[in-house]
């Protein structure tokens, strides 16, 4: 079997959000190792399940992973931004069901040559889908300065964003920056020493930066949902795990979208645009991993969930 390690983050409460039943439709937009798909058709018995997936290592590990379920599970190479041309190839127009878990799989952060990792000298590659797209390498050695500062700072949340991006461009001037490693250098050289903070590495945001800019994960998210959202059968529900606060941000205000109504002038006497909501939010606030999950995986702490139900 693919070596594809990634424990699903918070099973137990994707299941009790999720609620699926039997001879429903679902989608795992975000398929990675096959966890949840697999909770979703354990949980329901004849249940269809379609798992999107860009990175086709987690592909062919879910795929034997699933194997016992094979005709009632459906793999997808693709980006799940588009999964309603996906789920029209099949035949699908509906859903009773979505889960989207964002993280990075502790597979592709572990596996040296990804470049997902500052902690293993590898290409600055970071692309979820290898056959395609701009590298992180790219990126760096390509693009104007003042671009890189904004990626580093709006992506990556780095207070020290201008002094890297310099630091990158004055770098690069000497020779490409092609290795994680190397990378790693020039950002420690860029943030001062003493403004390292304790739990976090210097490179991390950097890093997170970059990732998202090279697979357009922000983008994705906000066409995926969307998608999702519109082929949501009533009562049908919608579970979205994010692990950063640009992910979460854009998941709170589409559910709160969706779920609002008349939107008139309070002045009106009575509604004119009909606006009506079309989902009800189930999560006032995001749900967080318990503590003992967190103890056994402690890469589920910044896990927050929400979730809707389509009215």
């Amino acid at each position: 079997m693919a070596d594809f390690r990634h424990l699903s983050v918070m099973p137990d409460e994707v299941i009790r959000f999720l609620a699926p039943s039997d001879s429903k439709t679902y989608l795992d937009g975000t398929l990675g190792g096959g966890g949840h798909s697999l909770l979703i058709l354990e949980n329901a018995p004849q249940a269809v399940l379609v798992g999107i997936d860009r990175d086709r290592a987690a592909l062919a590990a879910a795929g034997e992973r699933l194997a016992a379920y094979r005709e009632r599970f459906h793999p997808v190479h693709g980006d799940f931004a588009d999964l309603a041309g996906h789920l029209a190839a099949l035949g699908i127009t509906a859903l009773d069901g979505f889960i989207l878990d964002l993280g990075v799989s502790s597979h592709q952060l572990d596996t040296g040559e990804r470049g997902f990792s500052f902690q293993q000298d590898a290409p600055l590659d970071m692309r979820m889908d290898t056959s395609s797209g701009e590298t992180a390498a790219d990126l760096v050695n390509d693009l104007p300065e003042q671009e890189l500062e904004r990626i580093i700072s709006e992506y990556g949340e780095e207070r020290w964003a201008r002094r890297v991006a310099a630091f990158i461009a004055s770098a690069r001037s000497e020779s490409p920056i092609t290795t994680t490693f190397q990378l790693v250098d020039v950002i420690k050289g860029a943030i001062p020493k003493a403004k390292w903070e304790e739990r976090i590495h210097p490179a991390t945001r950097t890093f997170q930066a970059l990732r998202i800019a090279v697979n357009h994960e922000l983008e994705s998210l906000e066409r995926g949902m969307r998608a999702a959202l519109d082929l949501l059968k009533p009562g049908g529900r919608g579970v979205i795990i994010s692990f950063h606060s640009l992910e979460d941000r854009i998941v709170k205000h589409i559910f709160r979208e969706y779920a609002e109504g008349c939107n008139c002038p309070r002045q009106l006497p009575i509604c004119v645009c009909g606006r009506q909501p079309r989902v009800k939010v189930l999560t006032g606030r995001p749900v967080g991993a318990t503590q003992q999950e967190i103890n056994e995986n402690p890469r589920a702490r910044s896990a927050k969930l929400r979730a809707v139900e389509k009215l």
